[in-house]
């Protein structure tokens, strides 16, 4: 059997009315898979909450002006629906199955790859951060984290079966250039590879997009 992971695909947001309903953020494209009645999560809690080291069962999720809400088993009132605020919803995954997008990965699917530039290594990716305006990968170059944003005119291949990805920075990236260019072209912005937020994630450890 392939070995398995786990990624993430939610987000507990806030309390919903009295009856223990609970916004959530979704970190996944297929929703309709991920959340359907007698689905389990691994919770993401600090170590201090009751909910440390448990799962939960979902019972219903509906949805409200346009945002889901859930119910989950054993969560009856506000109160307790209160002590899941911003925990992170976890599932198994098959390593094997792949982002319904095509140019989509899981966070964990990018964590470890080597990261080459002009047939050269020069660092591995650590962790992929979620940021407003487009993932960062954290790659780790001779022990220094440089952040590179997931885009394509920047990361434009990704090889799972090799392991590696290539990159083609600006310059100023990888390292202190003694002199910048005086002038640089206007570029048009450049379009966003899609990390699957199962993350993932991953993420981070992996957001899920599947």
């Amino acid at each position: 059997m392939p070995a398995r992971t786990q990624v993430r695909v939610g987000r507990l947001a806030r309390a919903h009315g009295l009856k223990g309903a609970i916004k959530i953020e979704l970190y996944t494209d297929d929703p309709g898979r991920r959340f359907v009645p007698g689905a389990r999560f691994a919770l993401q809690v600090p170590t201090a909450s009751k909910w440390h080291g448990k799962s939960i069962e979902l019972l219903e999720l509906r949805v409200y002006n346009g945002s889901p809400v859930a119910f989950f088993e054993g969560v009856t009132d506000r109160t307790e629906a209160e002590s899941l605020v911003k925990a992170v919803l976890w599932v198994e995954h098959d390593p094997t199955e792949l982002p319904v997008e095509p140019d989509a990965w899981y966070v964990h699917q990018l964590a470890g790859l080597e990261v080459w530039r002009d047939d050269e290594r020069i660092g591995r990716v650590v962790r992929v951060d979620p940021m407003p305006a487009q993932d960062m990968l954290i790659v780790d170059v001779a022990g220094t984290e440089i952040m590179v944003p997931f885009v394509k005119a920047i990361v434009p291949e990704v090889d799972l079966r090799a392991g590696r990805l290539t990159v083609t920075p600006p310059p100023g990236l990888f390292e202190e250039l003694d002199s910048a260019p005086a002038e640089q072209a206007a570029q048009p912005a450049a379009p966003e590879a899609e990390v699957a937020d199962d993350d993932a994630s991953d993420a981070s450890a992996s957001p899920d997009r599947g």
